[in-house]
């Protein structure tokens, strides 16, 4: 599905690119936001980035669960998750570019799939 990854040392190159700081300091900025955001889900404060999304940490309760291959039911014990909610504006953003004519994705079929975007067959 996906074919990149984005690391933290291309986070810091691109602040560096964008922004002008030295390497160094954009390094230290990348890892000081993302540090905010681990200690703050940590606290269970949920983190909302505007534009981009909401993260939060979700306690799931302990249940029964099944081994597939057995069939045994095991407890799985009680956690913390950690759930992601994206923005409306990011979710456009994402399919703006899906349907964008001369992708991948915004071949003919991607074209139908949307709805409001089939073509009529010439007579």
């Amino acid at each position: 599905m996906a074919e990149h990854t984005v690391t933290r040392a291309q986070l810091t190159e691109a602040v560096y690119q964008e922004v002008g700081l030295s390497r160094n300091e954009s390094a230290e900025l990348v890892e000081s936001v993302i540090a905010e955001i681990s200690n703050a889900l940590e606290r269970g404060e949920m983190v909302k980035i505007s534009s981009f999304g909401s993260f939060a940490v979700r306690q799931k309760g302990q249940r029964i669960g099944r081994n597939p291959k057995t069939g045994q039911e095991v407890p799985i014990s009680p956690r913390r998750v950690l759930v992601f909610r994206a923005s409306h504006a990011l979710k456009h953003q994402i399919n703006d570019v899906l349907y964008q004519p001369g992708t991948r994705a915004g071949s003919r079929t991607a074209e139908r799939a949307r709805p409001g975007t089939a073509k009529a067959a010439p007579a």
